[in-house]
């Protein structure tokens, strides 16, 4: 471990040094996998979001799956659980933070040519039904990632990466 690369486990948040939080909201609508958010808070903490926001059956805080996969990361990315994901989108809306969603959807654009606006929410839905359809109306956009097999999803996990880091790269903040 280098000075660069310091290890935080077992150190409260409260201890560690600021960090500049990128002007990112995670929304995550009704995912079922707790496996999933965990490792969607671990991502998110590595691309220093502002805030997730889980919404419906999304596991949240405390949970024991969760914690598997997140290793202590939901102590570092400040989260908040809405029961209902239009509670969440009221307060993003009230905020003045668009709501982008990522979905498989005939009239969605490429990851490629989206313009990421500053801040943004980005909402990434149910593993098995994707996001909901009255999130999907409420949305100023809706993003795919290109698939050239012959599935067209990916794991949730994954596929929040892909996005985090293109956003990130589009930025130029990496």
């Amino acid at each position: 471990m280098t000075e660069l690369e310091p290890h935080y486990a077992g150190i409260p948040a409260s201890a560690l040094p600021p960090i500049e939080r990128q002007p990112i909201h995670v929304v995550l609508d009704n995912l079922r996998s707790a496996y999933n958010v965990g490792s969607i808070f671990r991502t998110a903490d590595a691309a220093a979001v502002a805030h997730i926001h889980l919404c419906g059956m999304s596991a949240h805080p405390p949970h024991r799956k969760l914690a598997k996969t997140a290793l202590g990361a939901f102590d570092y990315v400040p989260w908040t659980y809405y029961e209902r994901n239009r509670d969440c989108l009221d307060a993003l809306e009230a905020q003045g933070i668009p709501v982008v969603a990522v979905e498989v959807a005939e009239s969605a654009v490429s990851l490629a040519e989206f313009a990421w606006p500053q801040p943004v929410a980005v909402v990434f839905g149910n593993e098995v039904h994707g996001v909901n359809e009255r999130v999907l109306r409420r949305a100023r956009a809706v993003v795919r990632i290109p698939m050239r097999g012959h599935k067209n999803t990916i794991n949730v996990a994954t596929a929040f990466g892909i996005v985090i880091y293109a956003i990130l790269a589009q930025w130029r903040i990496l």
